[in-house]
């Protein structure tokens, strides 16, 4: 039995073609265009997730806040970390909630010997994610991202002339005035004009009303973060954008009185 190749036929192949440069274009014009609609979206929730971290790390603090009191006799924790910019000192050295300097903190050491550490154990929770300020002169983040209320058992509640100036609630008990719903606690700070650990505002029987003494954070979709006396928080955005436009204290700017009065309605105004 014989068996006879054909070879006057070759088998041929078939290259793929490629992409022509017309075709190049197209597919990456088609990719820029995706980029172009999807980045603003995932930025948008990035930012969110930065938030609701933020938001997270104010609750947890608030929790830690409810804690102290328990076992100090309805006592809220020492909120009397005071610096006096002027002197480049603090006014009172005092045991605090946290004491230390947020602009040049290059250590967790002043969280750690806050009368609240030892209900938070987490020094993470003190800072912002959103926040990307650095130490001054140095390229290391920042320690700390939040104040708390001068009405929250605030400094002056220790110096018997300032006290009537300046009313805090030294005891849990005694929220009335705005309401533990209404009171807030915590609240995350511009970068540009944090300093202390102590968020002052002006009251009706001490300080110009339509200044800023202290000025709430803006990097939240023009917003801020606050945690109130009952637990609950809340983000607050803002009319007008938030920035250190002059020395302390600085006049409210036309546009956010509305801001600006909704911070002081959170805070204890007279006794």
């Amino acid at each position: 039995m014989k068996i006879i190749l054909n070879t006057s036929k070759q088998l041929t192949f078939k290259h793929p073609r490629g992409f022509t440069l017309l075709e190049l274009i197209v597919v990456i014009t088609v990719l820029l265009l995706l980029a172009a609609v999807l980045l603003p979206t995932l930025q948008k929730i990035k930012e969110n997730a930065y938030t609701v971290v933020c938001m997270n790390n104010l609750r947890q603090l608030q929790t830690a806040w409810h804690l102290y009191p328990n076992d100090y006799k309805d006592i809220l924790v020492p909120n009397n970390y005071v610096y006096n910019g002027l002197v480049g000192t603090p006014l009172l050295t005092n045991v605090s909630w946290c004491p230390g300097l947020a602009p040049v903190d290059t250590t967790f050491d002043n969280i750690r010997s806050g009368l609240l550490f030892p209900y938070t154990r987490a020094v993470g929770i003190y800072h912002c994610p959103a926040d990307r300020s650095i130490v001054d002169g140095t390229n290391i983040p920042r320690t700390r991202s939040f104040d708390m209320s001068q009405s929250v058992n605030g400094y002056p509640e220790y110096d018997p002339i300032m006290y009537a100036q300046f009313p805090s609630y030294k005891k849990l008990e005694q929220i009335i005035k705005p309401s533990v719903s209404q009171l807030f606690v915590f609240v995350d700070v511009l970068e540009d004009e944090i300093t202390d650990s102590i968020f002052g505002t002006p009251t009706l029987v001490w300080g110009n009303t339509n200044t800023w003494w202290d000025i709430p954070a803006d990097r939240h979709n023009q917003g801020a973060n606050f945690s109130f006396a009952d637990g609950h928080v809340e983000h607050w955005r803002w009319d007008v954008p938030k920035q250190v436009r002059s020395a302390f204290p600085q006049p409210v700017a036309p546009g956010e009185f509305h801001d600006h009065a909704r911070v002081l309605d959170g805070t204890r105004q007279s006794f």
